[in-house]
């Protein structure tokens, strides 16, 4: 087993399906003591893990989260912020009520915004720290009937944590964002297969629709753990001048250098 992390406490939210599970998969192996989040226990368990139920979306998510790691472990080394999804429906601005906004701005944005500030005292304490937020390609590229609230949630996201890297910089604490493009995991696949059944086109030909749409040039989706990649070498010792800093996670589908 590789010892990267090895006495390191990390907690990773959504870190049951997904890109999550692939962090925390990751970081484990790395050698970490790895705490997953979510609403509900996976089918499968959580075994080598532990796993902490909480609703993320609400105000005493992250207070329950918080309450339970500083009893069992008494520190927090590294924060993954990874929960999140695009919740509301399509159609742009229109099709939007405002507790569609509301939705997804308190998973996306808020959810991380309220882990952090609960954890971070910890990690001032410490002196040291690391916090990755998983945001996502479309706050850069939002997709107007598609990802318009979701978008915004995840910029907003982007800003709070540069805002965040400064402030904490001084105090040994870096903070970083990755912004994964296409990935493929069964959230993105019901999503792709929701819009080939609403528009009555096959789920390739809807698939490639959005490739060219978005503009991925490596001409796929990423794999969960191509993602955790990168949030492994952001958390580790070898980024350790990294602060501040957004990568991508995309096929190269960002228009712009």
């Amino acid at each position: 087993m590789d010892s990267t992390f090895k006495g390191q406490v990390v907690l990773v939210t959504g870190g049951t399906k997904g890109i999550g599970k692939a962090i925390a998969d990751k970081l484990k192996n790395k050698g970490a003591e790895v705490i997953v989040a979510a609403r509900n226990i996976p089918e499968t368990g959580a075994e080598g893990y532990y796993f902490i139920a909480a609703d993320l979306a609400l105000p005493q998510g992250a207070e329950v989260i918080a309450k339970e790691i500083i009893q069992r472990y008494g520190r927090i080394d590294i924060i993954v912020n990874n929960a999140g999804a695009n919740l509301a429906p399509g159609g742009g601005y229109s099709s939007l009520s405002d507790e569609d906004w509301n939705n997804d701005w308190q998973l996306n944005f808020m959810s991380a915004v309220r882990i952090n500030k609960a954890l971070l005292p910890l990690m001032i304490e410490q002196k040291s720290g690391t916090i990755i937020n998983i945001s996502t390609g479309a706050a850069k590229q939002p997709i107007w009937d598609m990802t318009m609230s979701y978008s915004s949630a995840k910029a907003a996201l982007n800003a709070y944590s540069k805002a965040l890297a400064d402030e904490l910089g001084p105090l040994g604490i870096r903070v970083n964002v990755v912004s994964p493009g296409l990935v493929k995991t069964t959230l993105m696949l019901d999503f792709i297969k929701n819009i080939s059944t609403a528009s009555g086109t096959d789920f390739d030909d809807t698939f490639n629709a959005i490739l060219d749409k978005v503009g991925v040039p490596l001409k796929r989706m990423a794999e969960p753990a191509e993602v955790a990649d990168a949030v492994a070498f952001l958390a580790s010792s070898e980024a350790r001048y990294i602060t501040g800093a957004n990568y991508s996670v995309d096929g190269g589908a960002s228009p712009t250098v």
